[in-house]
C-alpha cells in the first residue's frame, strides 16, 4: 500500500491527549496493603480492575499468537466502534463509509458522533462495490466480513487495505464460525487496517461484553489513552479467561453450531413458504419467505424469537442457529405455519 502516516488520520487533540493516569497505572502489582485507590476497604469485590487487562492480553496472545501490543480489550465491539470515531474522525468534518445492509451500530456511533454517513450498499449478491467506495473520500470504512445480517464472507477487501486511503475496520464478529482466514494475519502489512472481535459469540460470552480490537502497535496506544480507564469489569475479564482455559469446549460448541447450521439450511429449503436460504459463514441463516411480517408474528406467537429484518432486506428473517432442540421448535413452527397457508 502507499505510504501511511497515522499521526495524519488522527484529531490533534487525540494526538495530543494526555491519559488520565489511575492508581492502577501507577502501581500494578498484586500484593500489598492497598491505600492508593479510595477503595471501601472491606469485602473481596471492593478493587478497581486492571485497566489495561494483561493477564486478559497475554492469553489471548499466546490463543491467537499475536504480540500483546496489538491487541485492545474494549467493553464490547460497541466500545470499539465508538472509539474509532473518537479517534480519527472530526465531528461535522470528516465521512465514514458504510456498506448496507451491514450491523446498525456503526451508523449509529456515527450519528452520536455527528459523523456524515456516506453510503455505498453492497450489491444484490451482498459483495462490496468496490470501485464505487474508492471513489469517495472519507477518514475511516466499516465492513463487516461475515456480514450482518446477510451471513456471507465479504470479498476483495484486502484491495480496500491497499488502496483506501484511511482507516479500514473489519469486524469479524463471527468469524469463528468461517472457513477463511482472519485478516489478523494481514495486521503486519497494512497498518490502516483495526480487525474487531468479540466473546460474545462463538464464546457463548454476550452478557460480559468484552470485545477486542487487534492493529499496528499505534492505534491500540490511542485506544489505550482513549478508552475510559476501567472500561472492562474485574468479573468480565474474568469470564474471558475462564472461556480461553477451555478451547475444547469452544471447539465443541462451534462444531455443534456448524452442524446444525446445515441442518437448518437443508430442513428450512423443504418448506414451501421459504423462498430462499442465502449462504452462511456466521452463526445464523437469513432466510427470505413469503411474508415476513406475518411468519416473524406467528412464530412470536409460538414462543420462537427470530429478526425480522425485512426492513433491511426485503421479506427477510435472521435466524440464530439455536441448540438442536431450539432448532427442531423453529422448524416445527415454521412448517405448521406453512401448512395452514395451504
Amino acid at each position: 500500500m502507499k505510504d501511511f502516516d497515522l499521526q495524519s488520520l488522527v484529531r490533534p487533540n487525540i494526538w495530543a491527549l494526555k491519559p488520565y493516569s489511575s492508581a492502577r497505572d501507577e502501581f500494578a502489582g498484586d500484593e500489598g496493603i492497598f491505600l492508593d485507590a479510595n477503595e471501601n476497604p472491606f469485602g473481596r469485590k471492593n478493587r478497581y480492575p486492571d485497566p489495561h487487562q494483561r493477564k486478559l492480553k497475554k492469553a489471548l496472545s499466546n490463543f491467537k499468537h499475536i504480540p500483546v501490543e496489538n491487541i485492545f480489550i474494549g467493553n464490547g465491539s460497541d466500545e470499539v466502534i465508538d472509539l474509532v470515531y473518537r479517534i480519527f474522525c472530526e465531528p461535522a468534518k470528516d465521512r465514514v463509509i458504510l456498506c448496507p445492509p451491514t450491523y446498525g451500530m456503526y451508523e449509529v456511533s456515527a450519528n452520536i458522533h455527528n459523523v456524515e454517513v456516506i453510503e455505498v450498499p453492497l450489491t444484490a449478491d451482498f459483495e462490496l462495490q468496490i470501485d464505487k467506495i474508492l471513489q469517495q473520500r472519507a477518514r475511516c470504512i466499516f465492513v463487516c466480513s461475515p456480514n450482518n445480517p446477510s451471513g456471507n464472507r465479504l470479498k476483495n477487501v484486502e484491495r480496500l487495505l491497499e488502496e483506501f486511503e484511511g482507516i479500514v475496520v473489519v469486524d469479524e464478529a463471527y468469524i469463528d464460525f468461517c472457513d477463511d482466514k482472519s485478516f489478523t494475519e494481514l495486521l503486519p502489512r497494512y497498518p490502516n487496517l483495526i480487525v474487531m472481535q468479540t466473546f460474545s459469540k462463538a464464546w457463548a460470552l454476550a452478557s460480559a461484553r468484552v470485545g477486542i480490537a487487534y492493529a499496528s502497535a499505534g492505534i491500540i496506544a490511542l485506544m489505550d489513552k482513549t478508552k475510559p480507564p476501567y472500561n472492562v469489569s474485574t468479573f468480565n475479564q474474568q469470564e474471558a479467561l475462564k472461556a480461553l482455559s477451555k478451547p475444547e469446549k469452544y471447539a465443541y460448541r462451534v462444531k455443534v453450531i456448524l452442524e446444525q447450521r446445515a441442518l437448518l439450511e437443508k430442513e428450512l429449503k423443504k418448506i414451501s413458504v421459504v423462498q430462499r436460504v442465502y449462504p452462511s459463514d456466521a452463526n445464523f441463516l437469513l432466510v427470505e419467505v413469503d411474508d415476513a411480517n406475518a411468519l416473524y408474528r406467528y412464530l412470536v406467537e409460538s414462543g420462537v424469537i427470530v429478526r425480522n429484518r425485512h426492513t433491511v432486506v426485503r421479506n427477510c428473517l435472521r435466524i440464530t442457529v439455536g441448540t438442536p432442540n431450539e432448532n427442531q421448535q423453529l422448524l416445527t413452527a415454521i412448517r405448521n405455519y406453512s401448512n395452514q397457508k395451504i
